[in-house]
């Protein structure tokens, strides 16, 4: 894998496809409530039921549970709460809080195409390309545990959090779609 400029890096530069994003979370059947059963002697009891095509809305994944998008499944990569959210204009991904030390874990399933010091304000970084057209981008890290060209599993160990570039420990979290940045939370499991 070629090496990668630090000095020319745009970090949405490196995925170019084109396709509608498609987010997906697991749903619960559902099953009509049985009818009670009705007292010896009496009428039949007229019960109404619903249509069995109601949609239902989808059921809420757990922390364990998984995201999609474009048919690739995404996880957390730290425990830590939202510090700060998606805003096109200001924030191109998350903050989330964490303590310096802990495990930044691969969102998803790809090759590593940068690890190194990054682009100022960003700190040291790793960037995995997931498919043709999705990045995951990892900030502010205090070590990084992967190498360029590396292939890495959701849940692996990618980094260590930190506050490289920033002045709190934190990681700053991005997924990019086409070289643009996507709010996370669109795609990451509930919790």
């Amino acid at each position: 894998m070629a090496s990668v400029d630090r000095r020319n890096l745009d970090v949405g530069s490196g995925a170019t496809a084109s396709g509608p994003a498609v987010v997906s979370t697991a749903a619960t059947p559902s099953t009509p409530p049985a009818a009670p059963p009705a007292p010896q002697g009496a009428p039949p009891a007229t019960v109404a039921t619903a249509p069995a095509t109601i949609p239902q809305p989808p059921a809420p994944v757990s922390a364990s549970g998984t995201g999609t998008l474009d048919g690739v499944p995404f996880g957390w990569p730290v425990a830590g709460s939202v510090l700060e959210t998606f805003d096109q204009t200001s924030s191109k991904g998350l903050s989330l809080a964490g303590k310096a030390g802990d495990t930044v874990r691969a969102a998803a399933d790809g090759r590593v195409i940068f690890s190194g010091a990054g682009p100022r304000g960003y700190g040291n970084l790793v960037i995995v390309k997931h498919d043709k057209e999705l990045l995951s981008v990892y900030a502010h890290n205090r070590s990084l545990a992967v190498k360029e060209g590396q292939a890495v599993k959701r849940g692996q160990k990618i980094a260590e959090l930190g506050n490289s570039g920033t002045d709190v420990p934190k990681l700053h979290f991005e997924i990019r779609q086409q070289g643009k940045p996507i709010d996370p939370l669109a795609v990451l499991p509930r919790r």
